[in-house]
């Protein structure tokens, strides 16, 4: 059986395809056949509904309703966010069990490959956003200039992230370094955990 492939550099590109995609009126929003591309477009469409959810948690004329609806909205999409970063570590460990990895006795890495995707589709979500900065009518010299930096120093953490990924990934297929599937354990959407709903009853 042959290695998974993950390539950083090509899920960041349609990381890049996606949000443009779905900034477009009546976007596509087409699932990938493949499950493990699927994946990674649920995981960027939650970071890019979040995205947008929280700027509209930010408007200062907003309705306490509105706030209350955003914030729930926010709480779902943050939800659903982790619950795919698992899926895809999951995906990834089951994909190499029949190759004998991770090693047990490789080093084990601190963030997995989910969270490292997690972070590169928030990157893609500050580049497109900061070069629509760059693009708007109407803006000083200084906003521009300000956001021309700003890509740059985007641009190159996310170089230097899917970097990371490759390596980790290159390591783990060399039996060199492992990683695990870490729960998120959120604990407010969870009403058993929540004080504030799981004391009400005892008020």
């Amino acid at each position: 059986m042959s290695a998974p492939i993950l390539n950083a550099s090509a899920i960041a590109a349609q990381q890049d395809q996606h949000t443009r995609d779905w900034h477009l009126p009546a976007s596509p929003q087409a699932t990938p056949a493949e499950p493990f591309a699927a994946l990674l477009a649920q995981l960027h469409r939650a970071n890019f509904d979040l995205w947008h959810e929280e700027d509209r948690a930010r408007d200062p004329n907003a309705s306490s309703d509105q706030i209350a609806i955003t914030k729930r909205a926010i709480d779902i999409l943050n939800q659903r966010r982790n619950d795919v970063v698992e899926q895809l570590d999951r995906a990834l460990l089951d994909a190499l069990a029949p190759l004998g990895l991770p090693r047990p006795e490789a080093a084990l890495h601190s963030e997995t490959p989910g969270l490292i995707l997690d972070r590169l589709s928030i990157l893609a979500l500050k580049i497109f956003h900061t070069q629509e900065q760059i693009d708007r009518t109407g803006i000083t010299a200084e906003h521009r200039a300000r956001n021309q930096q700003r890509l740059a120093t985007l641009t190159e953490q996310r170089t230097d992230l899917a970097g990371c990924l490759d390596a980790l990934w290159s390591d783990v297929l060399a039996g060199q370094r492992r990683f695990k599937l870490y729960r998120q354990l959120k604990m407010y959407n969870d009403p058993t955990l929540n004080p504030v709903l799981y004391t009400r009853g005892n008020s």
